[in-house]
């Protein structure tokens, strides 16, 4: 294909890299279906134990003439690398596209999201702000700085095969750190393209050899978790899994940042603008075939116009139109793979044994253009809260609907399950909305009014509370948790009085 020729992908590529170097390549083959049309794109070759000490120690030698390099001087790097996304911007899209399966609009507009935090990062490297504060004692100065943290590693979900990478990647860069990035190995080809990108740019700009690594294969995620070398790891996948890099890392005194599960919901009142319901509702529902971390869940209903609500759903299912997602005519591809179907037929008839009742019928797409086994009809389902289908996060298009009387309940039930990742409500009620957001109200990481669950603003901390980890990615001060805060005390007297007036002579 010719986006991947633009790319220079080809199959057999090392996966590999620490930088423009690749390496043996002797590890078992990691194979890339389309989930589009079944088709094989590609294959990597998995790191090996011996290659990946060679990236670690190249890692590690690249730190320590990294966070030499003046922090604006970093950000100029990254500027670069925003540049060369630009011009690869059509290519990587489709490739984005092609290997997950999310609409060519969707493939887009991830890459610009690398793109966004990319200029994000170039204006923070000259703000990697430390706080001046006043002593207690006289002749003293006390200010606190940031120093770079070393290796940060990087474990991505296929969902985002490329965006929360560079979330991580570009922040770690400006702040002095070097990367060490394992991909999903379901989109391996994503991350060799990404890294291709970045090694152009760094072997243009004599940037050390280690400064971007890449490893791929499943052993590798345990390794690094385990590896003292590695001070902050950056998680995204389950909760399951979430739990137990936290416990690894955490017994190892690492830092972790996890962007685990959601159960995302939308609370409807009686006082919305319907038009902008249906759009941020099923968008947020069927958007990348449901497999956003921030895709829209739950929608709870006032009951006054909940059956108006829903017949207006039914409609706009009814004219979603599935299929290959390059063609700008479909709303809605295919889910990763066969196991994620099963997955989404499982949790239909889990819904329906529960008490569920279907609203708008699911199921597995069959025929030619479907032949890749993997699209599915998104599906709406009326159920209450409590069920225990309903509590657990399904990867896939399957709505819950659900009745409420008060904004006391809804918000209630909003907060009842144990993910708390992103949050909506829909009204022009000021009162209904500033409870939303207040400390009674949402209390979910990501809190939004009048727009959907789905899809987030590089600007803002991306992230969530309770089973969704507590992690912070992309703005904000989110770059704080790649350095390592340090406390300076000058003292200027010629006298050595000590803190809290304590008297001690010798």
């Amino acid at each position: 294909m010719e986006f991947l020729q633009q790319l220079n992908i080809k199959s057999g590529n090392a996966g590999t890299s620490t930088g423009s170097k690749q390496l043996t390549g002797k590890g078992e083959l990691i194979k890339s279906y389309s989930p589009v049309d079944g088709k094989l794109i590609g294959c990597v070759t998995s790191t090996t134990k011996e290659d990946y000490s060679l990236v670690l120690e190249t890692a590690q030698e690249a730190f320590l003439e990294w966070r030499k390099w003046p922090a604006p001087k970093r950000g100029e790097i990254v500027r670069q690398f925003g540049e060369a996304l630009r011009k690869y911007k059509e290519p990587l899209g489709k490739l984005v596209s092609y290997e997950m399966g999310k609409s060519l609009q969707e493939g887009l507009g991830e890459v610009q999201e690398m793109i966004d935090i990319c200029d994000f990062a170039v204006g923070l490297s000259r703000q990697l702000y430390g706080l001046s504060m006043h002593s207690e004692r006289p002749g003293h100065r006390m200010y606190e700085q940031w120093h770079p943290l070393g290796i940060v590693g990087i474990i991505s979900a296929f969902n985002f095969p490329v965006a929360v990478w560079s979330w991580n990647a570009a922040l770690a860069w400006v702040c002095g750190d070097v990367c060490v990035w394992k991909p999903s190995s379901k989109t391996s080809l994503c991350a060799v393209a990404c890294q291709q990108i970045a090694a152009e740019v760094f072997a243009k700009n004599n940037v050390p050899e280690g400064v971007s690594c890449l490893v791929t294969g499943n052993a590798c995620g345990d390794l690094m978790n385990a590896d003292e070398r590695i001070p902050l790891m950056s998680f995204t996948g389950s909760t399951r899994v979430g739990k137990i890099v936290a416990k690894t890392v955490a017994e190892r005194f690492g830092r972790s940042i996890l962007e685990l599960g959601g159960n995302n919901a939308i609370i409807i009142t009686e006082n919305a603008d319907m038009q902008m319901v249906l759009t941020g509702a099923v968008f947020g529902a069927v958007g990348t075939a449901g497999q956003r971390c921030t895709s829209t869940r739950r929608l709870i209903i006032h009951e006054s116009i909940y059956d108006k609500t829903v017949e207006s759903l039914k409609s706009s299912y009814s004219q979603l139109k599935i299929g290959d997602p390059l063609d700008a005519a479909n709303h809605v591809g295919p889910l990763i793979d066969t196991k994620a179907v099963d997955d989404y037929l499982k949790a239909i008839e889990t819904a329906k044994n529960q008490g569920g009742k279907i609203i708008v019928e699911g199921g597995k797409l069959e025929g030619e253009q479907y032949e890749s086994g993997c699209y599915v009809k998104p599906c709406i389902i009326e159920a209450d809260n409590h069920l225990e289908i309903v509590q657990t996060e399904t990867f896939a298009p399957v709505l819950y609907v659900m009745k409420y009387k008060t904004i006391d309940e809804a918000v209630a039930k909003q907060n009842g399950v144990p993910q708390g990742l992103s949050s909506s409500i829909f009204t022009n009620n000021m009162r209904e909305m500033e409870l939303f957001l207040s400390n009674e109200g949402s209390d979910c990481g990501i809190a939004n009014v009048n727009i959907g669950t789905s899809g987030a603003e590089i600007g803002g901390a991306f992230g969530g509370e309770k089973e969704t980890g507590g992690g912070r990615e992309s703005g904000s001060d989110a770059w704080k948790a790649y350095m390592r805060r340090q406390t300076n005390t000058i003292n200027y007297s010629n006298k050595l009085p000590l803190a809290q007036g304590i008297k001690f002579s010798v």
